[in-house]
């Protein structure tokens, strides 16, 4: 099973960029699809990229051009670089993995979160 640790979170000013990184570890066989979920204080968690197993991508479409998701195979790690940080962005956001279980369906594991704030 895989193993999920996020860092990078913390204080950014308005229009500034951060970069988050996803370290994995364990066993990645089976896994359907990786990404970013957020979640803001008294807000649901919302999607924000992922990437699948297969190599193609998907963007929140208000974060598409901001925010760019991808892997780094020599440090083991799927990686969210943000810019253009607005005060809206901040969030708990969280790692996820996902396996096919059956058809529509899907074991999810999760990292522990890292938080972003974005003000001045």
């Amino acid at each position: 099973q895989v193993q999920l640790v996020e860092s990078g979170g913390g204080l950014v000013q308005p229009g500034g960029s951060l970069r988050l990184s996803c370290a994995v570890s364990g066993s990645i066989f089976g896994i359907h699809a990786m990404g970013w979920y957020r979640q803001a204080p008294g807000k649901q968690r919302e999607l924000v990229a992922a990437l699948t197993s297969s190599g193609s991508t998907n963007y929140t479409d208000s974060l598409k051009g901001r925010f760019t998701i991808s892997r780094d195979n020599t440090k083991n790690t799927l990686d969210l670089q943000m810019n253009s940080l607005k005060p809206e962005d901040t969030a708990i956001y969280y790692c996820n993995a996902a396996y096919p279980v059956v058809t529509g369906r899907y074991l999810e594991v999760w990292g522990q979160g890292t938080l972003v704030t974005v003000s001045s």
